[in-house]
């Protein structure tokens, strides 16, 4: 028996897990074309599942793959009680990005989470309604805020462009993942300073509920050492 591992079908993640493996002893190559979703790894008892990487976290919490790679903010979001559920195998050392909360630059007072608690309460008692956030990390920006005291918002659900929520009278501020800030510069967002939610980067997951049998757990052993993980 196998185990399955899931990776990104495609992209720039795709190319930088095969790359990483490659450089651990362990060669994977697509067959077939490209829309088949089929690939192959050279060596080991693994069978690779190309899956988007939003889709990863689910297989993992399902157990339907044994490990997955795929950016830490998207299992801390999407699992609940995610160290529960899943394992961390190895952080992989790219796909950096950081989930932040960003306000106007106009708001030339507010640089920390102790100033927007405060914005939002004020804007709460003029305008009657809580002060909007716009976001696709609904769980980890709830908890985050919780930690800090801030209170009087309301969470807006963002698939697109998050940056321009602002400029677009959607919200009054965002939370969202960013590698460089130019894109939030060029919307006149800036980063609070005590605003750092997560710092996520490509992780090699282990799936707790997945089928761990004698041969799943031999392979595992297998691939582990091959890859120097603890």
């Amino acid at each position: 028996m196998t185990i399955r591992l899931g990776i990104p079908s495609k992209g720039r993640l795709m190319d930088k897990t095969f790359g990483w493996f490659a450089d651990r002893g362990l060669e994977m190559r697509r067959t077939g074309s490209e829309r088949e979703y089929a690939a192959e790894v050279d060596g080991a008892e693994v069978e690779l599942m190309l899956l988007s990487a939003g889709e990863i976290p689910r297989e993992l919490a399902a157990g339907r793959i044994h490990l997955g790679v795929t950016g830490s903010d998207l299992v801390q979001e999407r699992i609940p009680a995610w160290d529960q559920t899943v394992e961390i195998v190895a952080p992989m050392g790219f796909g950096h990005a950081d989930l932040v909360i960003a306000v106007p630059k106009c708001w030339v007072d507010v640089t920390s989470l102790d100033d927007l608690d405060a914005v939002a309460a004020a804007f709460r008692a003029r305008h009657g309604f809580r002060l909007r956030i716009a976001t696709k990390y609904h769980r980890l920006v709830r908890d985050f805020l919780r930690g800090a005291g801030v209170a009087d918002y309301q969470l807006v659900d963002s698939q697109g462009a998050t940056e321009g929520t602002v400029a677009h009278g959607n919200a009054e501020a965002i939370a969202d993942i960013t590698s460089t800030g130019e894109t939030l510069r060029a919307n006149h967002l800036k980063v609070l300073d005590d605003g750092l939610i997560h710092r996520s980067e490509a992780t090699l997951f282990r799936a707790r509920g997945a089928v761990w049998g004698t041969a799943e757990r031999a392979a595992l052993a297998d691939l582990v050492a091959r890859i120097g993980a603890v």
